[in-house]
């Protein structure tokens, strides 16, 4: 998983660009962080729900690759229940259900005081093909 986890880090250049920064992965899971600036504030002074999509998207990605092959999204929906404006947010991606070619996803957007921000629910279709990581 560490070669899962430094390819992320390294080759998710919009994740990177946002601040994002990816804790953990494993099968079918995975952590992320992001610390709150100003860049991800809309216009009313709390995060904007793209910021909050990116986390989201970022470790439902990683987790749903984590098997070692290519999976990509086909379906994804999210529902903002908290605003936040500062501080951390905290993303844990949990697989649901998996199949050879389908998978679920459920993330979870957290604070610092562990008050839920968002919850994201994904699918993806699971292809052959094999990532590649450094070794």
């Amino acid at each position: 998983m560490k070669n899962l986890l430094t390819f992320f880090r390294k080759n998710d250049k919009f994740a990177g660009h946002s601040g994002i920064e990816l804790l953990e992965i494993s099968k079918g899971r995975a952590k992320a962080v992001m610390k709150i600036k100003k860049l991800h504030l809309n216009a009313v002074g709390s995060v904007h729900g793209g910021a909050i999509f990116t986390l989201a998207d970022f470790v439902f990605a990683a987790a749903s690759n984590s098997h070692g092959t290519v999976a990509v999204a086909i379906n994804v929906s999210i529902s903002y229940v908290k605003a936040a404006s500062k501080g951390r947010l905290f993303a844990e991606a949990i697989e649901v259900a998996i199949n050879s070619k389908l998978a679920s996803y459920t993330v979870n957007i957290t604070d610092e005081d562990g008050s839920l921000i968002a919850i994201f629910q994904g699918m993806v279709y699971r292809k052959k093909e094999v990532i590649l990581t450094d070794s």
